[in-house]
């Protein structure tokens, strides 16, 4: 089998790599823009070889793992040289778009929206790594406009690398991953901007910042090339949190300029709520 994967960074080069420990008799082929890149992930044995367009009609399975707003351009042309049997999913953030787009192409029952919750702050093939996916959810949509026998070969294959798998229909997904993840990292590069334009001196930034400011702005090194085209095609969706996000914050403002500590207290203790929230999620 030959996988073809085009951007070879964190998801792209850690799913490869437990695909290749999952799977028998299979070839890495990969294609990235940046010529850095694609030598690193052959260096790492994140690849077995590099590739090229004009040899995609080989790919038995092609992972697209590219900025969102890339997809757009490059998913068509990709269907469109697919053989019979091949299978193309993407890994990225919004999906509605997407979903449209190909919604009336000939192959698409050829491709799957898939998003891997799953990541960190750092990017490029020397941030990939074995078992990035177990015990995290794989997010299908418009799962039942793939053909029935690569739908089953991907879930059983998510599986097999420890993934577990939601179902959801792309507007939905849209509207849920901007109040938790994409208002997360505009949150995170906001806090970021904010103190490094109080903080003249970058020493202070260092000595006093403790685990709670780094936690925060961890996402704040996240790359901007992948995450300024989410929010652009999940532009509307990202103003409705940013609204309710900045509700929010007037609110607490406003309780610290009336002195009303108690309220204020209440609002901390109600959001205490996540942890139990969040504990059920981390036993899943």
């Amino acid at each position: 089998m030959k996988v073809y994967v085009i951007g070879i960074g964190l998801i792209g080069g850690s799913m490869v790599l437990d695909l290749k420990d999952a799977l028998s008799n299979i070839e890495i082929i990969g294609i990235d823009s940046s010529e850095k890149n694609l030598n690193e992930a052959l260096s790492l044995g994140i690849i077995d070889r590099i590739g090229s367009m004009d040899t995609i009609e080989e790919a038995d399975r092609i992972i697209l793992s590219i900025p969102v707003k890339e997809s757009l351009n490059l998913l068509p042309e990709l269907l469109n040289r697919l053989h019979s049997d091949a299978l193309l999913w993407d890994v990225g953030s919004t999906k509605e778009q997407l979903c449209k787009l190909v919604s009336d192409h000939p192959k698409r029952d050829q491709f799957l929206a898939a998003h891997p919750i799953a990541g960190t702050e750092f990017s490029g093939p020397k941030a990939a790594h074995r078992g990035l996916f177990a015990g995290k959810p794989q997010i299908l949509c418009e799962s039942n406009k793939t053909r029935p026998d690569l739908l089953l070969w991907a879930k059983q294959t998510f599986r097999q690398i420890g993934m577990y798998i939601r179902f959801m229909e792309a507007k939905a997904h849209d509207k849920h991953m901007a109040y938790v993840s994409h208002l997360s990292h505009i949150s995170s590069f906001m806090l970021g901007k904010t103190v490094l334009e109080k903080e003249e001196d970058e020493n202070n930034i260092f000595d006093l910042a403790g685990s709670g400011f780094e936690s925060t702005v961890r996402l704040a090194k996240s790359s901007p090339a992948m995450w300024a085209p989410i929010f652009e095609q999940n532009k509307e969706n990202v103003i409705e949190t940013l609204d309710a996000y900045i509700d929010n914050l007037e609110n607490f403002k406003s309780l610290l300029l009336k002195d009303d500590y108690a309220a204020l207290f209440q609002e901390m203790k109600n959001t205490n709520q996540l942890t139990s929230i969040l504990n059920g999620i981390s036993k899943k």
